[in-house]
C-alpha cells in the first residue's frame, strides 16, 4: 500500500485520513494543534513534527485547511510545505481557495522541482466519512494519475481540468449555487412556519417534485429539529460565497442572487452562527 502525508486535521481531514487508514495505507499526519491528531494516531497514523517533515517523508501529501490565508501559511511559513518539497515530492491541496492562492502555491512548488495538484472537494462531513467526496482537480496531470488510488478511497468521483485554477473556480461555482439554494430553502421554510405550515410537511411535499434534492432532505429534517451541528461550518460557506463574488467581479459577471445570499450569511455570522452548520442561516432569516 502507498504512503501518504496529510496536513490539516479538521472535520474533513479527520474523516479523509480515517478512510485512507481503513484502506490499509500508511499515513503521516500533522496539524497546527497537535492534539487533533491523537485519534488518528490511535488508528495507526504516524505524526510529523512539522508540515515540512511530513512532505519530505511522503511521496504525496494532501493539505486541507480552512481558507486562502491558511493555505498560504501552510505552504510558505517556516516549517511549511515548501521547505519539504524537492524533486520526487508532491503536494495536493484539497482546500477551497481562490485562483490566485492556488497559482502562487503551484508556481512555488514547481520552482523547487515538486509537483502540485489543486483538488478542492465537493461534499461535507457525511460524504467525507462515507468516502463519497468529489474532487475537482487541476495542475500536474501525472500527479492526478498517481493519486488516483487515494482519491478513489476518499471520494466517489474525480474530475481533471487542464488549466491550474480551474479546480478552484469550479469549486467556487458549485458552492455558490449550494449556498444560494440554502438561503432560498431557509426562506421557504421560514415563510411556511410564519403562516402555520409544518416544516416536515413542506419537506415531504418537496420530496415529491422536481426540485427535490439530497441537501434539502438531509438538512431540512435537521433544521426542523433545530439541530445545527456543523458538517460544513457557516463561516466557511460565507468565505466561499465571498470568493465566488470576487470571481464574478473579475469577469464582470453580475451575481445579484448570490450577493443577497452572502448578506444572509454575514448576518448569521453577526448573530453568532459562525461555527454552526451553514444551514443555521435560517436562524437569522426567521427573525
Amino acid at each position: 500500500m502507498s504512503k501518504y502525508g496529510f496536513l490539516g486535521i479538521g472535520i474533513m481531514g479527520q474523516a479523509m485520513v480515517t478512510n485512507l487508514l481503513k484502506a490499509g495505507h500508511e499515513v503521516t499526519v500533522w496539524n497546527r494543534t497537535a492534539e487533533r491528531c491523537n485519534l488518528l494516531v490511535d488508528l495507526g497514523a504516524k505524526q510529523g513534527k512539522t508540515a515540512a517533515e511530513v512532505v519530505a517523508q511522503c511521496e504525496i501529501t494532501f493539505g486541507m485547511v480552512s481558507d486562502p490565508a491558511a493555505a498560504s501559511a501552510l505552504c510558505f511559513s517556516e516549517g511549511g510545505v515548501l521547505e519539504g518539497i524537492s524533486t520526487g515530492r508532491s503536494y495536493i491541496d484539497v482546500s477551497t481557495v481562490d485562483v490566485e492562492t492556488s497559482c502562487s502555491i503551484h508556481n512555488a512548488i514547481k520552482k523547487k522541482g515538486g509537483r502540485f495538484l489543486e483538488a478542492p472537494v465537493s461534499g461535507s462531513k457525511k460524504p467525507a466519512e462515507d468516502g463519497a467526496l468529489v474532487f475537482l482537480c487541476s495542475g500536474d496531470e501525472s500527479l492526478y494519475n498517481d493519486a488516483e488510488e487515494a482519491l478513489n478511497v476518499m471520494g466517489k468521483r474525480s474530475f481533471y481540468f487542464p488549466q491550474i485554477g480551474q479546480g478552484a473556480q469550479m469549486k467556487l461555482v458549485i458552492n455558490m449555487i449550494m449556498g444560494t439554494m440554502m438561503t432560498a430553502f431557509a426562506e421557504g421554510l421560514s415563510l411556511g412556519d410564519k403562516v402555520g405550515l409544518e416544516k416536515n410537511d413542506i419537506l415531504e411535499i418537496l420530496a415529491q417534485g422536481a426540485i427535490n434534492n439530497p441537501m434539502f432532505q438531509l438538512k431540512g429534517s435537521l433544521m426542523a429539529e433545530g439541530n445545527f451541528a456543523p458538517a460544513f461550518p457557516l463561516k466557511h460557506m460565507q468565505k466561499d460565497m465571498r470568493l465566488a463574488l470576487s470571481l464574478g467581479d473579475s469577469c464582470n459577471q453580475a451575481l445579484h442572487t448570490s450577493s443577497a445570499a452572502n448578506n444572509a450569511y454575514i448576518r448569521a455570522k453577526k448573530d453568532g452562527c459562525s461555527d454552526e452548520d451553514f444551514s443555521a442561516v435560517i436562524k437569522s432569516i426567521e427573525q
